[in-house]
């Protein structure tokens, strides 16, 4: 297969501000006006933006996440409603969406309008029908209230430059019983092959969890580079 060199590159350097501390990552940090912004003692990521659209859809991807396995933990049921969280292009919710059938919805939420008009396309090209996007803004998740089986954020949570008001939404977005599901680089791995700021460690999710009205649930420790932990609310009713 002959790939286009100018996807190739932009592949390239998206995997990089991930798994190495190189120029790209580097630059976009020096420009910020202010020192990188902290919350309960960690340092919070910064976004990565649609030029990484390619390593988010890489084919190793299933095998280093176990993304088949990961998806069996969910269990997720025909006819529920899950919001996939900083959904990117769509890798997860067009998994989703197969799996919570006809009867289920998965709405795809997402900072970037270029990573929903990806994902948008791929449905389209799928035949998925099931599908809504939603566009946020950095505080304002803009979910619909009580709505939700599942809010599912997958290695988007340490990115949240502020996670006190998007948990304070979700939190509300979520039907008394549903879930908030959190995939996460492990920080206690150093063999995990991923930049440390781009790590969180279980305590450390449990800490802010916990600051925001979130009580852990159970947890599925069996992945290869990943922590998968459900939390529900603490106050159901909240």
């Amino acid at each position: 297969m002959i790939i286009n060199a100018r996807y190739a590159l932009r592949a390239v350097i998206s995997m990089a501000a991930l798994f190495f501390p190189l120029w790209a990552l580097a630059e976009k940090d020096a420009a910020r006006e202010d020192a990188p912004a902290r919350y309960l003692g960690r340092t919070i990521a910064p976004v990565m933006g649609h030029g990484g659209a390619p390593w988010l859809l890489r084919a190793s991807r299933a095998k280093e996440e176990a993304t088949d396995e990961m998806l069996d933990a969910l269990k997720l049921e025909a006819g529920q409603v899950v919001c996939d969280f900083g959904c990117g292009n769509g890798y997860h919710t067009l998994r989703f969406a197969s799996m919570v059938g006809p009867a289920g919805k998965v709405h795809g939420a997402d900072l970037q309008e270029k990573m929903l008009a990806e994902l948008k396309t791929r449905a389209s090209e799928a035949g998925i029908t099931n599908v809504e996007t939603i566009l946020c803004q950095e505080a304002d998740a803009n979910l619909p209230a009580k709505t939700f089986d599942m809010v599912f954020l997958c290695d988007v949570y340490h990115e949240l430059s502020d996670p006190v008001s998007v948990l304070r939404q979700v939190k509300q977005s979520l039907k008394p019983k549903g879930l908030l599901v959190l995939v996460e680089f492990r920080e206690e791995d150093a063999s995990v092959p991923i930049k440390p700021l781009h790590k969180m460690s279980k305590a450390q999710i449990k800490k802010e969890m916990s600051a925001n009205g979130f009580t852990l649930e159970r947890s599925y420790d069996k992945l290869p580079w990943q922590h998968l932990l459900f939390f529900k609310k603490s106050n159901p009713g909240g």
